[in-house]
């Protein structure tokens, strides 16, 4: 069953090469699959870039 901390823990790992999807699934209890259906933007954090919402704002 996926939950908010499993998704969480997930996006913490994402972004460091030494994990792959497959292997963060395997250590959550989950698929690769089931990943990429609750991570929308896992792309993104595989290649390092940060999620909009989480970057600096340009105004300050």
């Amino acid at each position: 069953m996926v939950n908010d901390d499993l998704i969480r823990a997930a996006r913490d790992m994402l972004p460091r090469p030494e994990y792959s999807v497959a292997s963060i699934a395997k250590l959550l209890g989950g698929s690769p699959g089931t990943l990429y259906n609750h991570i929308p933007d896992l792309a993104e954090l595989r290649a390092g870039r940060a999620h909009p919402a989480l970057e600096p704002s340009q105004d300050s």
